[in-house]
């Protein structure tokens, strides 16, 4: 299994190289194969803290699946098979894979809660169809309509070539497109033959659409908003983008707007829009600290005291 920095690297490398972006996407869901699922999640690190942060008692799945919870391991993190080599890998779901691989390619994010809210976000999508007319020489996002509700989508995954990745039990590779897909989406930053691109603009709602938004307020447009804030730092509670418009997000907005010198009051008017919009998502950064001399109580100790912190031999 690859590393998370592996992964890195070759996306650098393929860059470098000019190689089209449609085939880097395709090479690095390939290499994220054997990745762990985490409901909730989008490309996180796959450590102690960051799985704390993704699961709670009411998604019991990370106490069976991961030695740091089921106690089946005195060594933490160490021989896990997410944690290949003492190196750190990355955790999704099914919609979070799509959207982490076409972010960290094409710098585009593809908006939504879930399957459903991705399908729905037209700002995601170049075109849709159904799977008989699915091309096969674009990269599209796969998606599974619910059997008993039509209006739902139960999964989604990445397809190119007749092929598909899918993050379900772990990120899955399959040499032919299982039957299961009912419908296809290219996203709106990849190019298709004879189209041009859409301008940089297009790819958001225009901002002149962007409604006030404030609590009680549901639906795609707060499903748009969660996910700017989460992707700038801003926790909105643990369902994290849900559509509505809660205290937490009120919360969130709140801190958002106090951080970027706008009257916080909770309500994402036209300058809460904006900023969000001149705002940079966070990356995130990985630190190797050494202390000397301590034993592995101490250590376990002083790990304890800072969040997102984890052990290494």
């Amino acid at each position: 299994m690859n590393s998370a920095q592996y992964v890195s690297n070759l996306l650098e490398e393929l860059k470098k190289a000019g190689t089209a972006l449609m085939v880097i996407a395709w090479k690095i869901a390939l290499a994220c194969v054997g990745w762990a699922y985490v409901f909730g999640a989008r490309g996180q690190y796959c450590t102690p803290a960051n799985r704390r942060a993704r699961y709670s008692d009411a998604h019991p799945t990370i106490k069976t699946a991961c030695k740091n919870y089921n106690g089946s391991s005195s060594e933490g993190c160490q021989g896990c098979k997410w944690y290949p080599g003492n190196l750190l890998t990355r955790f999704f779901d099914c919609r979070g894979f799509p959207y982490w691989i076409f972010k960290i390619v094409y710098g585009f994010e593809i908006m939504g809660a879930g399957a459903t809210s991705q399908w729905n976000t037209k700002a995601n999508w170049r075109a849709q169809g159904t799977i008989d007319t699915c091309p096969d020489d674009i990269i599209v996002c796969l998606f599974q309509q619910d059997k008993n509700k039509k209006s739902t989508m139960a999964h989604t995954g990445i397809g190119f070539h007749g092929e598909t990745v899918e993050c379900q039990n772990g990120v899955q590779y399959f040499a032919k497109r299982k039957d299961k897909w009912t419908h296809w989406a290219i996203p709106a930053c990849v190019e298709m033959e004879g189209q041009p691109m859409p301008d940089k603009d297009q790819k958001e709602e225009p901002k002149e659409n962007e409604p006030t938004l404030r609590k009680g307020s549901r639906g795609d447009w707060v499903t748009i908003l969660q996910n700017k804030l989460i992707m700038r730092g801003y926790s909105c509670g643990s369902k994290g983008a849900d559509g509505i418009y809660g205290n937490d997000t009120v919360a969130a907005v709140k801190a958002f707007q106090k951080a970027n010198g706008l009257t916080a009051d909770g309500v994402t008017g036209q300058k809460t829009w904006a900023a969000l919009n001149q705002t940079a998502p966070v990356t995130e950064t990985y630190y190797t600290v050494t202390i000397k001399n301590k034993t592995k109580a101490q250590a376990e100790e002083i790990i304890s005291k800072y969040g997102g912190t984890m052990a290494a031999e």
